[in-house]
C-alpha cells in the first residue's frame, strides 16, 4: 500500500526530512503524499516535493488524499542510531523514511530560494552594511527554539541557547568589525544599546534569503545553521545540551562547530521520556568561559578578517525599514537576471 508522511516539529527537522522525502518521491512513489504538520512554508523550498505537500488543514485531505493510504510519522529521535550519535537528522530520516538497513551517507539539504526572498535578502543586507558602515555582514542567531521571555528574563532551560549577557557582548564585539545583523524570536528586553540591525516581524523563508546574502554566520542549535549548511556559507556554530554529531556539520569544511558543552552534558532523550534531572543537568551548557568566547571571536575573524568602513558611504543612508525597504535599481531588472546582478554588484 502507498504511504504518506506526516511531519512535525521544529523548523530544523522540516529542512533535515527534505532529503528523505526528495529521495522516496524520485525512487519509490512519485505521487507520495507530505502532510505538512509545521513549517508548511519551508517545503517550498524543494522543488521535488512542493506539489506533493499538503497542510494538515487542507480541505477534504482525508477523503481525498489519505484514506487509501498507510499514514506514518517518521521520528528521529526513537531511532537507536541517533540517540546513540551513530547518525545525524537528515540520516535518521532518511533511514527511516526509505526503509533502510544501515545508516546512509548524510544527503545535502537542496533549497531553491524564489527570486522574492533573493532580492530581500541581498538588498536587507547590503542596506544594513551601508547604514552601519561596514564591508562583511554577520548574522547571529543566539537562541534556539527552547528560548522563553518572561517579564525581563530571557532563558533557555534545554541549554542550546547563548545567554543574553554573551549575545550582547558577542554583537558588541563583532560590531566593531562586521555589520551584524541578530535573528531574534522576540524583541530583548534590555537597556543597553545593541549595535545591530533587529528585523521584526521576518518569515523564515526571507530569513534564508538573508542567510544566503550575508558573509557568515553564528548561531547555536536552530534553523538557522541548517540554512547555512544547505547554502553553504561560512559557519560558526555553538553546542551545549546536544552533540554535535545528531543536529549539525562536522564534515562540512564550511563549520567551525565549538562543543561547549561536550564535558558536562547528558544526552535528552526528548520524544522518548521526560527526564528532569537530565535537563537540570544540561541548561547551563551554553554559559561560555573566556577560552570559548574568544574562539566563538576568532572563528569569524580568521574568515573574515577584519573588516575596514568604507570611506564613500552616504551619511544619509535612511534608517532600516525591513517592512517598506525600497529596492536599489538593479530589482527593476527583468527577475531572470536577478543571480547575474547579485554576482556582478557582490
Amino acid at each position: 500500500m502507498k504511504k504518506a508522511f506526516a511531519i512535525n516539529g521544529g523548523a530544523g527537522r522540516v529542512l533535515c526530512a527534505l532529503p528523505a522525502l526528495e529521495y522516496y518521491k524520485n525512487n519509490i512513489d512519485k505521487d507520495v503524499v507530505i502532510i505538512a504538520e509545521a513549517w508548511p512554508e519551508l517545503f517550498l523550498l524543494s522543488p521535488t516535493l512542493r506539489n506533493n505537500v499538503y497542510h494538515v488543514a487542507h480541505k477534504n485531505l482525508f477523503e481525498q488524499k489519505l484514506k487509501d493510504r498507510e499514514i506514518e510519522c517518521p521520528e528521529p529521535y526513537r531511532l537507536n542510531a541517533y540517540f546513540n550519535q551513530k547518525a545525524n537528522l537528515i540520516q535518521a530520516f532518511d533511514k527511516i523514511i526509505n526503509n533502510l538497513e544501515s545508516v546512509p551517507s548524510s544527503k545535502p539539504i537542496n533549497l531553491e530560494l524564489g527570486k522574492a526572498e533573493q532580492v530581500y535578502g541581498y538588498n536587507l543586507v547590503n542596506q544594513v552594511k551601508a547604514q552601519l558602515g561596514k564591508e562583511k555582514c554577520v548574522v547571529v542567531q543566539p537562541f534556539g527554539s527552547g528560548v522563553k521571555l518572561e517579564g525581563n528574563f530571557v532563558f533557555d532551560t534545554t541549554g542550546r541557547s547563548f545567554e543574553l549577557n554573551d549575545t550582547i557582548k558577542l554583537v558588541t564585539d563583532l560590531s566593531k568589525n562586521y555589520a551584524v545583523i541578530l535573528m531574534l524570536p522576540f524583541k530583548v528586553p534590555t537597556d543597553k544599546d545593541i549595535p545591530a540591525a533587529i528585523p521584526e516581524n521576518i518569515d523564515l523563508v526571507k530569513w534564508a534569503g538573508i542567510i544566503k546574502a550575508c558573509d557568515y554566520f553564528l548561531g547555536c542549535d536552530s534553523v538557522g545553521q541548517h540554512f547555512a549548511h544547505a547554502l553553504d556559507k561560512p559557519t560558526t556554530v555553538v553546542i551545549g545540551s546536544t552533540f554535535p554529531e545528531n543536529i549539525s556539520y562536522p564534515d562540512n569544511k564550511n563549520f567551525t562547530i565549538i562543543d561547549n558543552g561536550k564535558v558536562t552534558r547528558t544526552y535528552t532523550p526528548i520524544r522518548l521520556t521526560h527526564d528532569i534531572d537530565a535537563e537540570r543537568t544540561n541548561e547551563d551548557s551554553m554559559i561560555l568561559s573566556a577560552d570559548t568566547y574568544t574562539k566563538i571571536i576568532k572563528s569569524v575573524e580568521n574568515k573574515l578578517g577584519v573588516s575596514k568602513a568604507k570611506k564613500d558611504f552616504t551619511t544619509n543612508v535612511k534608517p532600516i525599514n525591513t517592512q517598506t525597504q525600497s529596492m536599489p535599481n538593479f530589482a527593476k531588472k527583468p527577475t531572470s537576471l536577478i543571480e547575474d546582478v547579485i554576482a556582478k554588484e557582490a
